[in-house]
This record gives structure tokens, sequence and C-alpha cells, in this order.
């Protein structure tokens, strides 16, 4: 047991060691180099291409060569066929939010790129959604985003495979049509807000707590300040108001719905979300997209911000850091039996 104690001490100070030298380094870097403005750009997949090669070699080890020979000779004839139909392009985007909701930055310029080329004829988006929400402000503007793609009358599927709640729901009502696996959650299209307070505790350690401000409302509630009656009726208020609003929003949307029945902030899964109208179909993104390759041409656009030196270095000192403590502790506790 004493050398398992000392061992477990030993590897405490190599990694707290290592971890100190990293973080010099880091902030050595990060003066060093002068300060830019975060790029990046846009990088498209040929999913076609892809889910083509994945075909050929799973055929390539599966059919003896007098057959995968007699299907190559068919699947060129349908190729041929393909190709002379008028190109259809269906454009393929995943948006996967977190409570800030700052993809949304990436996802405006995946946008931005695809109304430059898309054609309303021809061509359709589809976005996988897959968010529990988060700030009102955030999701408002992601929303905003997909409903520039309806503006310019390109059809836009959204779906779910994962979860698409709350701020996520308000992204997804946007579309033409919302497809959903059978178990994804969705709806929660509620408000909500929590807001800790220090208060008693200050007082019980004799602290003072000043805040100052203009204007009746300019705070409401606070995390170290009394609350008031009036304060929690006023931010009750403010929470109706934004509830009020994404409701509108959604029935504005998806008019078939009955708001009152599923706007209560509770949430579905998808097979019982399509009986309630939230949803318009079951089924998944990858079945959607291998159907529609069979007449369209598939793209995945994602946008990719580059990183800084210091940037790129932390995240894989991070991850080799993770990895050899990983390592030593499941040496440790194999040594343990």
């Amino acid at each position: 047991m004493a050398f398992l104690f000392e061992y477990g001490l030993f590897l405490a100070k190599t990694v707290t060691i290592i971890f100190g030298i990293a973080v010099v380094i880091i902030l050595m870097v990060g003066a060093s180099s002068k300060p830019k403005s975060k790029k990046g750009e846009i990088e498209v997949t040929d999913l076609s291409d892809s889910l083509s090669q994945s075909k050929q070699q799973f055929l390539q080890q599966t059919l003896d060569k007098k057959a995968l020979k007699a299907l190559n000779k068919s699947q060129s004839k349908a190729q041929k066929n393909k190709d002379k139909e008028a190109e259809k392009n269906v454009f393929y985007l995943e948006f996967n939010g977190s409570m800030d909701a700052h993809e949304v930055a990436g996802l405006r310029e995946e946008i931005n790129a695809i109304l430059t080329i898309a054609d309303k004829e021809k061509d359709q988006v589809i976005v996988s959604v897959e968010s529990g929400g988060g700030v009102v402000h955030g999701y408002g503007l992601g929303a905003s985003q997909l409903t520039r793609i309806k503006q310019a009358g390109i059809p836009l599927t959204v779906c779910v495979d994962k979860v698409a709640a709350s701020g996520g729901y308000m992204m997804a009502c946007v579309a033409d049509k919302i497809i959903a696996a059978p178990f994804a959650i969705i709806g929660s299209i509620g408000v909500i807000a929590q807001i800790p307070n220090f208060n008693r505790l200050l007082k019980k350690n004799n602290v003072d707590f000043e805040m100052v401000t203009a204007g009746e409302y300019k705070r409401t509630l606070t995390l170290f300040g009394e609350n008031t009656d009036k304060g929690r009726e006023k931010f009750k208020e403010e929470i109706e108001e934004t509830h009020g609003l994404f409701k509108h929003f959604v029935s504005d949307n998806r008019t078939e719905l009955d708001i009152e029945k599923v706007a209560t902030g509770e949430h579905w899964f998808g097979t019982q979300a399509l009986e309630l109208k939230l949803v318009d179909e079951i089924s998944t993104s990858d079945d959607l997209l291998m159907s529609l390759n069979e007449s369209h041409q598939l793209y995945k656009v994602a946008y990719k911000a580059k990183k800084g030196v210091a940037e790129k270095f932390g995240l894989q000192l991070g991850l080799a850091i993770e990895r050899f403590s990983v390592k030593a502790l499941t040496k440790l506790n194999q040594s343990k039996y």
C-alpha cells in the first residue's frame, strides 16, 4: 500500500509540473504573437462520392468477379441516366448547439456560402439540429439564419436525430418539414431562468453589499442583494413575455399546431411529437440523405474556424495529458488486483 501511495503522489507531482510548464509556454507563445481576427473557411464534402466509395468497397469484398462486373455495368448505365437529368443539389449542414449558441456564427457562414450558389428551382437544404436549448437571443438568431433559406425560396428540411428542445425546437420549427427519429426529444416550448441568492450568507458573515442602479427595473433579482416581492413579480412578468413571444413564433411557423396544448414546457419523443404535429415524419437524417442520393448530388457544408498557434498547442497538450493520466491511472488500478 505504501508503494501505491508513493506512486500516486509521484504521478500527481509529474502531471502538475507538466501542466505548469505547458501553461507558461502557452502564455509565452500567446504574448509573442500579434492578435489577429479569427478567420475560417468553408469545407465542402461530396457525400454522394463518399457513399459510392463505401458501397463499392463493400461490394468488392462480398461479390465474386463475375457478379461484380455485371453490377458495375448496370450501375454505369444508371449513372448515365442520372447525369442526363437536370443536376439537383442537396446542401447538408450540421448544427450542434450549446447553451450560449456560439455555433450560430459558423451556421451564418455556411448559409451565406449556400445562398450565393443555390438554385431555388432545383436545390434544397437539409439541416441536422441537435440542441437542448440555451440563451433566447442566441437561438433566436439561429432561427433567423434558417429563415433566410426559406426567404430565398429554397426548400428547407430539419432533421432531429437526438434532441431539438426549447431553443433547438425554435430553430427546427422554421423548416418546411421536420423529420425526427422515433426516440428524438422534441418540444420543451417553455422558458426557464434560475438565479441563486447569497444575501443571507453575506449577512451572516457581516458582509455588506451595495448595488446602484438607474431605472426602477434595471435589476429585478440579484445574486447578492436582498430580493423583493416587487422584483420577483417583474422578473416573472418578463419570463411570461418571453414565453409568449416563443409561442407566437412557433405558432406562426407551425400553423397546424394546438399551441396551448404543446407550449407547456413538456417534451415528447419523436413518435409522440408526430401525433401532436410538432414534426412531420419519423425517420433519420441518414435515411433521408440516402433516399435523396438516388436523384440528387449531396454536399456537406461546414465552416471551420482557424485556430491560433497557442490554441492548437494547448488543445494537443491537453489531449496528451489526458491520455497520459488515463494510462497511468489504469496501471495503478491494475496493480491493486
